[in-house]
């Protein structure tokens, strides 16, 4: 089978970016020819097609008016990533079309070709941008679910975008999207990786036959640590307001624990828990930055709990998989997609969203665990993920989704 992997980043960019790549890499080794759109960066990963691929436009930042008004078009309507893309598919004719993230950086001018073209195609929902502008169904410190029954005006009315004139845009791309229901008519089937999302999807007023619910896999390991659960607690994630690592440092400063806390990522609230830190006087949280996907494992793989105390819906978190993969309990917010993963008192704890009492009462708890009962949940999260979130049985799935149409 020939496959069209289609998305708007080609670097290591975040999650959705992850999975890509594993992705290719999976249905190649399983004997498909596989192909990639996407937007050019020094970044990018190897690949034959790069050719094909278009401009990178850096939608954060003022850049002069010229080039901020063909940004603002492109947003809405990319002519040069239409035209290239219409020029992959005559020269590759696909079998299939598997979408993932294209808003904004290539826009929906790519699904005309597709439809042009009659070629089967799929999307992998991995955020909430088939139904709210800014993607996160996230505002103003809790989820948001304003815009349900087409009122996207609230995204201008709420800045969700981070300004007037881009979430003025935004909305406008939303309104006009779903107006010609551009994604409903060239998309075969949308792939939902949480049962949440499908949910939320039909909830908000997606066709329920074009929904269909596929796990996300994780790589099984095969040999565990030694060290396991003789660590501190590990965050792992992106250091902004929507996935709470400041509450888990409020929290965990107030907890009855001598273990530290490890926090892994970056990101634009990276001063502001430093300075949090700092005025507390206390050397139980350390920041390790950014670590490559083999240090994260490790310390992981040795840690007490894996804390995941987001404030938004997670659709089907990534880190939470990894740390059952290698038998780390997880401690995470009852919240999204994550209880389909996290099961209360059995794999882990879960917590209510936002609340500092709620999660010193779990890390108390995980405190007065022996180190068997910590490896016993640790098992549990790993059969779960051995069940249900296998390469093998993704990919099994993916090509019942695609030789169905």
């Amino acid at each position: 089978m020939k496959i069209l992997h289609v998305n708007k980043f080609f670097d290591l960019n975040g999650g959705a970016e992850v999975y890509l790549h594993s992705l290719i890499k999976k249905q190649q080794e399983a004997g498909h020819e596989v192909h990639a759109f996407s937007t050019r960066s020094e970044r990018n990963l190897p690949t034959v097609d790069k050719n094909y691929f278009v401009t990178r436009y850096a939608y954060d930042k003022a850049e002069g008016a010229v080039l901020d008004l063909k940004k603002a078009k492109n947003f809405v309507w990319n002519t040069e990533a239409e035209k290239s893309f219409e020029r992959q598919i005559s020269d590759l004719k696909p079998d299939v079309v598997h979408l993932h993230n294209i808003y904004h950086h290539l826009s929906t001018s790519l699904l005309r070709v597709i439809n042009r073209h009659s070629i089967p195609c799929f999307q992998t929902l991995h955020d909430y941008k088939l139904a709210c502008p800014n993607y996160k169904m996230f505002v103003g410190g809790r989820p948001c679910e304003r815009c349900r029954g087409g009122k996207y005006y609230n995204a201008v009315c709420h800045g969700c975008l981070g300004g007037f004139w881009p979430s003025l845009l935004a909305s406008s791309e939303m309104y006009m999207t779903k107006f010609f229901q551009s994604y409903e008519k060239a998309v075969t089937r949308f792939i939902c990786p949480s049962e949440f999302m499908r949910r939320k999807m039909e909830d908000w007023g997606e066709p329920p036959g074009k929904l269909v619910y596929l796990p996300n896999p994780v790589e099984q390991v095969k040999q565990l640590s030694a060290e396991r659960g003789t660590g501190d607690y590990v965050y792992v994630g992106r250091l902004s307001a929507e996935k709470g690592p400041e509450i888990l440092i409020r929290a965990f400063l107030r907890a009855n624990t001598q273990s530290r806390l490890l926090i892994i990522g970056d990101g634009p609230q990276k001063h502001e828990l430093h300075k949090l830190v700092e005025q507390s006087g206390s050397d139980k949280v350390e920041f390790l930055g950014f670590l490559d996907s083999a240090l994260v494992a490790e310390q992981v793989s040795k840690a007490k709990a894996l804390i995941q105390p987001t404030l938004m819906y997670e659709n089907s978190s990534l880190s939470i998989l990894e740390a059952m993969a290698l038998g780390t309990p997880v401690i995470a917010s009852n919240l999204g997609g994550i209880p389909e993963l996290a099961q209360d008192g059995i794999n882990g704890f879960l917590v209510d969203p936002g609340k500092i009492e709620s999660l010193i009462e779990a890390i108390n708890q995980m405190e007065t665990f022996s180190p068997e009962q910590r490896l016993e949940m640790g098992d549990a999260g790993r059969e779960l993920v051995n069940q249900k979130h296998t390469w093998e049985k993704h990919l099994a799935g993916l090509e019942r989704i695609y030789g169905n149409y």
